[in-house]
């Protein structure tokens, strides 16, 4: 019996019976039921889309969900990495060492790809290292039945099963083969690992052999990343952060909250971190201060936004702006990331429960420190008449767990 039929006869057994009838068997042994449920129901919405009857055949008939991806989409860390552990491993001088090298391999076609799409060739490469270490690693996992496991599991159905019709409107078309179509389990594709729908949209054939080749063509995979830069509103000849620092008393509940020009933040009393005047720049920056205001400071420009929609994760686009400076030559950093100490889950977990308990919102206390988090902490730190940076260090928790919060 053909794996389809096999299936669609377990999604069956799980009707109703008619009045009177014998119960329903249980489905053959090895069938995931919830799974072979919701690839019934995705077939009919693949060919209500207009993807090909054969297409959608050839690809989903057998799929089985990858238990990989089920664990890797549900695990969390015990102990989350400090920011400036992240940042110093990211951003080091080893990948930024490569980095330059395989910019200076890789012109003068990276100096086509900056005049055609205005991002700077040093912030392509970063980020080209941060995907995947320069295009040595890929991801060798098969993106249809990644997608198909996320979208069964329902927490991210819409966005997979997005993914996935993306996925096989790829192969309908002709421009690559499944076997060709592997990446992460979130289902990255590539040297600068994009997502299939992104892929479709975005994507570029730099060399000119008439393929946009992620996977082997770093050119190809380098002007895709300026290409999704350029249209997310990279604003050319700017640079993404600045440096800064604050003077004894300075409010920091505005982190991350007020977005103003830099004129105005000179006023409150910001001044470069080497002590030089901020002088007129981009129309708005936002202040953020990721290892508390004992750290470095940084006034966050509007090109660090913009890699925020490469991946919208503070670390990552910090630590790509700071690698990108690095493979320039810029200086180093001013100011000295502090020693800092993981947080465990249960450590952040309880954090979250204790500003909720004091009024504050931090959606659903889960451990993640999110926006809404930090939000919450610096309000609560301004009450308490402390410094309102918004970082949670294990003496914030020490005092959000005691008597005095």
């Amino acid at each position: 019996m053909k794996r389809r039929t096999f299936l669609a006869t377990a999604v069956a057994a799980m009707a109703t019976p008619a009045l009177g009838a014998d119960p329903p068997a249980p489905p053959p042994a090895g069938v995931d039921v919830a799974f072979a449920t919701w690839l019934s129901g995705f077939r009919a919405r693949a060919l209500a889309s207009g993807l090909p009857a054969a297409v959608i055949e050839a690809e989903l008939d057998g799929l089985a969900p990858d238990p990989r991806v089920r664990g890797a989409d549900r695990s969390q860390p015990e102990f989350s990495r400090p920011f400036s552990h992240y940042v110093k491993r990211a951003a080091g001088e080893d990948r930024a060492a490569i980095g330059r090298r395989r910019m200076a391999e890789l012109e003068p076609g990276l100096a086509r790809i900056q005049s055609d799409f205005g991002v700077p060739r040093e912030v392509l490469v970063a980020i080209w290292g941060m995907e995947s270490g320069y295009g040595a690693t890929l991801g060798s996992q098969d993106v249809i039945r990644s997608m198909a496991t996320l979208a069964a599991d329902g927490r991210r159905q819409a966005f997979a099963e997005e993914q996935l019709l993306a996925t096989l409107r790829i192969i309908a078309s002709g421009e690559w083969p499944r076997s060709r179509l592997v990446g992460s389990w979130a289902g990255a594709m590539g040297q600068t690992q994009f997502i299939p729908a992104t892929f479709l949209s975005l994507a570029v054939d730099a060399d000119g052999d008439g393929r946009r080749d992620l996977w082997g063509s770093a050119l190809d995979a380098l002007a895709s990343a300026a290409n999704l830069l350029a249209k997310a509103g990279w604003r050319r000849g700017e640079g993404w952060a600045i440096e800064v620092s604050a003077p004894g008393g300075f409010d920091f509940s505005v982190a991350e909250t007020l977005k103003a020009p830099l004129p105005a933040w000179a006023e409150m009393g910001l001044v470069r971190a080497d002590g030089a005047a901020l002088s007129a720049g981009p129309p708005e920056a936002s202040l953020i201060a990721p290892t508390g205001w004992r750290g470095p400071l940084f006034l966050l420009l509007p090109n660090h936004f913009v890699i925020r929609r490469y991946n919208n994760a503070v670390t990552y686009a910090m630590a790509g702006g700071l690698l990108a400076d690095r493979i320039a030559g810029r200086p180093d950093l001013v100011r000295a990331w502090p020693e800092e100490v993981p947080l465990s889950l249960s450590d952040r977990i309880a954090a979250q429960t204790a500003l909720q308990a004091a009024g504050h919102d931090v959606g659903e206390p889960d451990g993640v420190i999110g926006l809404k988090s930090r939000a919450a902490l610096r309000a609560w730190q301004k009450a308490q008449g402390l410094p309102a940076d918004g970082y949670l260090s294990p003496d914030m928790v020490a005092r959000l767990r005691g008597p005095a919060a």
